[in-house]
């Protein structure tokens, strides 16, 4: 599907073999390493993804930071800290929406056409999984509204169908109001 001059894509598949420019790691404050999409990607890449993630001194929850791709596809990796769910009082939704914002800076700012996304904080992190969609969507959608030539293709790469189905229905609401 275009949005804008931009591709967006959902699938249901493995981040951490994307061909994009950048991956980006659903990470926690420390950035080195951990279970679920962040430990497949420290894994993949190799120990010199951990060695550089070291020297950063970690992330606060809601922005991200960028290191090379080592051993992926991917050149790049963009790390972000998705919140914690608490019941949506706690500023959930904005620090969510923050990590998508801030993550398609840092590649915007690297001259990266291409990124990929996990559903971020819908694992342990505990996000309700339809509207960490809509949030990332919506997200995705006023950054490229704001620059709408800056990338080639968005892809967001879910674990499961389910997953798949709730963020292709919230791609498809932002397509649908962008048009």
């Amino acid at each position: 599907m275009i949005v804008g001059a931009t591709r967006w894509e959902v699938v249901t598949g493995d981040i951490t073999r994307s061909t994009t420019d950048a991956i980006v790691n659903a990470a926690n404050n420390s950035l080195l390493g951990g279970g679920g999409v962040d430990g497949a990607i420290h894994r993949a890449a190799g120990p010199d993804l951990l060695a550089e993630c070291r020297t950063i001194g970690g992330c606060p929850t809601g922005e991200a930071r960028i290191t090379r791709g080592y051993d992926l596809p991917a050149r790049y990796v963009i790390h972000t800290v998705g919140p914690v769910w608490s019941g949506g009082g706690r500023g959930e939704r904005d620090l969510l929406a923050g990590c998508y914002a801030h993550s398609l800076s840092l590649a915007r700012h690297h001259a990266l056409r291409s990124i990929a996304f996990p559903a971020i904080s819908t694992g342990v992190y505990g996000f309700p999984k339809d509207q960490a969609a809509r949030i990332a969507a919506s997200a995705v959608g006023a950054a490229l509204r704001r620059d709408p030539d800056a990338f080639d293709l968005i892809r967001f790469v879910c674990f499961d169908e389910a997953a798949t189905a709730l963020f292709d229905a919230a791609v498809r609401d932002v397509a649908c109001t962008d048009q």
